[in-house]
């Protein structure tokens, strides 16, 4: 059994115990009740489901963890500038390829929400070209992000089901 100071000094309740012990054990108790951090989330320790919610992401992350794994995974070749797991982010760095020295392409993902589904998960493509000495916009292309979400999705789909 642990004592109420080791319950109140692991909570990481910001109630100095000294002062204020009814305080500070009322708020580690909260914390402990609702998984604590920024989220109010239960935390996980595994990838998976469980009978309460539909996903369980790992360390409390509140997004699905197989799309955001896949995203890792699929742009794995690109150098990032950016990942923020708690925000749901991924930015690469500009890349490119060995083949087209005069052209790069950057990457955002957004993933959004547990559930392993298309709406949760939003990829934007930039790239550009190199003329007359600086770097010009290229036009969007949404079939090239369209293809780099599927791949994506399909990447968490074949991860989900190695899990189970």
């Amino acid at each position: 059994a642990q004592t109420s100071g080791e319950i109140i000094s692991r909570s990481g309740t910001i109630f100095d115990s000294a002062q204020n012990k009814e305080l500070a054990m009322s708020d580690a108790e909260n914390r402990l009740r609702t998984g604590g951090g920024l989220f109010g989330k239960k935390p996980g320790i595994s990838l998976g489901t469980n009978k309460g919610n539909n996903a369980v992401s790992s360390i409390g992350m509140p997004i699905n963890p197989y799309l955001w794994k896949g995203s890792l995974e699929t742009i794995g070749f690109m150098p990032l500038s950016s990942a923020d797991p708690f925000g749901g982010i991924i930015i690469t760095d500009w890349y490119s390829d060995g083949q087209t020295i005069n052209e790069r392409c950057k990457i955002n993902i957004f993933i959004k929400g547990l559930e392993l589904k298309t709406s949760n998960l939003k990829v934007n493509t930039f790239c550009q070209s190199f003329e007359n000495n600086r770097w010009i916009d290229l036009p969007t292309d949404a079939s090239q992000s369209a293809q780099l979400e599927n791949a994506i999705l399909n990447k968490a789909k074949r991860i989900k089901l190695a899990k189970n």
